[in-house]
């Protein structure tokens, strides 16, 4: 076996605990139960800097190789293509439908990426207001909801707090994103993979990844990516479910 190999092979030990990320940022340690878990990449998929991914915290039950089985599942399926079938469970009842539907409008995308960009974004919060006047449980700017936001539930009324609505124009915002990057790769001007560069597009704009030809070498771009990819396998049953979802916001 290649020390790489054993790198990988090895590269989870106890449980999995929650999100950071290291290459010339700084990352606290987290422990669970007396033991710290980190994951080492060379890089997630073909991301421009070596990563660590502190994950979930699998604690309660369980033999550590039980845990250790776990993690290295929550790390094969963090840097996958996000495909997975989404677990009814670990979304709001209400909003499974409209994110199966929404998460098939186009090739890189998928019901899984939706909610874990989801939780990254809001954590849920339907009516969470953010900076440069991104609202809602989608966090999409003003302008780009205005583009892309329809009544999807036929409330006639189409608002970036109602959660159906926003996820519909989060999709379709990615899905457009997604079509640029994607003429990156086609054209040769880049090797990064499509779905992480899309995913930066979304956090700090489709300028920024056009003008780096990829995934931008800075912590707000790649701990964006990370931070999603890390959710992919809670989302897929794998790990700790939301304990809570906030009260829906009114429509």
């Amino acid at each position: 076996m290649s020390d790489d190999e054993k790198q990988k092979s090895n590269g989870v030990k106890y449980a999995l605990a929650g999100l950071g990320l290291a290459g010339g940022l700084s990352s606290p340690l987290i422990m669970a139960g007396g033991a710290v878990v980190i994951i080492i990449f060379g890089g997630l998929g073909v991301l421009l800097m070596p990563l660590i991914i502190l994950i979930m915290i699998f604690g309660g039950g369980g033999s550590s190789n039980d845990r250790v089985d776990t993690g290295e599942q929550v790390v094969e399926i963090a840097r996958s293509d996000g495909k997975g079938e989404l677990d009814s469970e670990q979304v709001p009842s209400n909003l499974f439908e409209t994110l199966n539907d929404a998460g098939a409008k186009c090739g890189t995308l998928s019901p899984v990426i939706l909610a874990a960009q989801i939780e990254t974004d809001s954590n849920w919060d339907a009516a969470k207001v953010g900076p440069d006047t991104r609202l809602g449980i989608s966090q999409l700017p003003k302008a780009i909801f205005d583009k892309y936001g329809e009544d999807t539930d036929d409330n006639d009324k189409t608002r970036a707090t109602d959660p159906k609505d926003s996820i519909t124009a989060q999709a379709k915002h990615f899905c457009a994103l997604a079509e640029q990057v994607q003429a990156l790769k086609d054209n040769g001007q880049t090797t990064d993979n499509v779905l992480d560069m899309t995913l930066a597009a979304y956090h700090v704009g489709i300028d920024a990844v056009l003008e780096a030809k990829g995934v931008p070498a800075d912590s707000e771009a790649l701990g964006y990516v990370v931070s999603v990819r890390s959710r992919f396998a809670r989302y897929q049953g794998v790990g700790a479910p939301p304990t809570s979802f906030p009260a829906p916001a009114a429509t």
